[in-house]
């Protein structure tokens, strides 16, 4: 159970309740992010449209390229909610999951390309505890992969999930069964605890 309550579609504005049906339609079950966010309403709206035209621009990078520097930042974070959505993202986008085990050892692996690894290590160098590590080399051996728009949607889609993972984590939102298929229902605890 995250820190906050989710907000139950009983207790949601008509914008947040449309906002609930949209989301199940499209991921099968409400995300519990958004029903955190929904105390907030403006600033939930705020987020989904950021999310839809984030999701519409970002086609210049190859999706396994940019799939797996953001599942490296939720990894980095141990944003289990993350890492969860992601999961499911890159099986429905027809990637690789079975090698997403095998991430912390991306630099040796088989399983992963030299593009990809290029993208790890700066999702790494731009992402914990400490200000960002990103060097001049680095960004010019992306930009000759990826021209400079690529190095923006990536800079920009790790950037955004270290924003979504920091904040899940901070509310305790915690992995919903989306790399599963067996996602929870966000009030289902409370609706069991009363019985309802």
């Amino acid at each position: 159970m995250p820190r906050i309550e989710p907000v139950t579609p009983e207790h949601a504005n008509l914008m947040t309740r449309a906002s609930y049906t949209y989301a199940a339609r499209r991921f099968g079950v409400v995300p519990e992010p958004f029903t955190v966010l929904a105390h907030h309403p403006a600033l939930m709206r705020a987020s989904a449209v950021h999310e839809m035209l984030v999701e519409r621009a970002s086609k210049v990078l190859p999706a396994n390229v940019r799939e797996i520097a953001v599942y490296r930042v939720a990894w980095t974070l141990g944003c289990s909610w993350c890492i969860d959505f992601g999961t499911m993202l890159q099986r429905l986008d027809g990637l690789d999951t079975d090698r997403l085990a095998h991430i912390a050892d991306y630099a040796t692996s088989d399983l992963y390309s030299d593009d990809e690894r290029a993208a790890i290590e700066y999702a790494d160098a731009m992402t914990g505890d400490v200000a960002a590590t990103v060097t001049d080399d680095q960004v010019a051996d992306l930009q000759r992969r990826f021209g400079s728009a690529g190095v923006v949607e990536l800079t920009y889609q790790i950037a955004l999930e270290n924003l979504r993972g920091r904040m899940n984590s901070a509310l305790g939102i915690h992995e919903q069964g989306f790399s599963t298929d067996a996602c929870r229902v966000p009030w289902a605890d409370e609706a069991d605890a009363t019985g309802k």
